[in-house]
């Protein structure tokens, strides 16, 4: 993840050439890592990162044309031909009252997209398009503006990225969860399920004191929307099965794979 830093860090989209001596491989070697894990290529990744200091500094700048240059563009025609293709929507549509802030980049599970309200985070998410990422945050909040938030999102981006490739017992982030007083109740009882175990629906609910309500568990758990900070994944079938998962079923066996692996529970 060392190059998809460098990325980040770097406003100016820094040639591939560079990020490989850095990186200590050929360029061609780095292309094909990079795509192959991360299922974009370096120049891609920076063109949508670039787009998502576009849409804050929209907000932020004095005029557009101080927005895209401080975004890393060399030109404006450049940067709102970028926006449709990389997030399915115009610079314009993004931008709105401080509501909800989002950030978005690449993890080990593919794009990750994190939001939050001024009490903490309301939405994790995980996906193969980072347009699609952004119209379901959009659909679940449909009232709310939502606004990049770089500044105030990217540390707890970090720490959750880094959990994914390294699972720790403490990933202590704020969250504001919002649901039904049932759903907020399977959601506490889902984060106390320990790192490197699982339970069932049917033993959750039993937790919860309703042991016939192992569907509605499962309805709640269906429901969740911060991705790993409340630990749906760690419900497994009554038969041991990983059944469905809101963000897909193998990135499901991988979060269990390598939470089995820590050293807080050695293979």
């Amino acid at each position: 993840m060392s190059a998809c830093r460098r990325i980040e860090r770097d406003a100016a989209a820094p040639k591939l050439e560079r990020l490989a001596r850095q990186a200590g491989v050929s360029a061609s070697e780095l292309q094909r890592q990079f795509t192959r894990r991360l299922g974009v290529s370096p120049k891609a990744y920076s063109q949508a990162l670039a787009l998502h200091r576009l849409t804050r500094n929209l907000r932020q700048e004095r005029t557009a044309l101080d927005a895209v240059f401080n975004a890393g563009y060399e030109s404006s025609a450049a940067a709102y031909a970028n926006a449709g293709a990389a997030l399915g929507a115009a610079p314009g549509k993004l931008r709105g009252a401080l509501d909800i802030g989002w950030w978005m980049g690449l993890s080990d599970l593919g794009w990750m997209l994190l939001a939050a309200t001024d009490r903490g985070i309301c939405w994790l998410a995980f996906g193969e398009q980072p347009g699609a990422l952004l119209e379901d945050l959009r659909a679940a909040f449909p009232k709310a503006a939502l606004h990049n938030d770089e500044a105030r999102l990217y540390g707890w981006f970090e720490r959750v990225r880094d959990f994914v490739l390294l699972p720790r017992a403490a990933l202590d982030l704020p969250l504001d969860i919002q649901g039904t007083a049932f759903q907020s109740r399977v959601w506490r009882a889902l984060r106390q399920i320990p790192l490197g175990e699982t339970t069932s629906y049917g033993r959750l609910a039993e937790q919860i004191g309703m042991p016939s309500g192992a569907r509605a568990v499962a309805s709640a758990c269906a429901g969740n929307r911060i991705a790993m900070l409340i630990p749906c994944h760690r419900v497994v079938g009554g038969d041991g099965r990983l059944s469905g998962y809101r963000w897909g079923v193998e990135r499901k066996a991988a979060l269990l794979r390598r939470e089995a692996a820590t050293p807080e529970n050695p293979a």
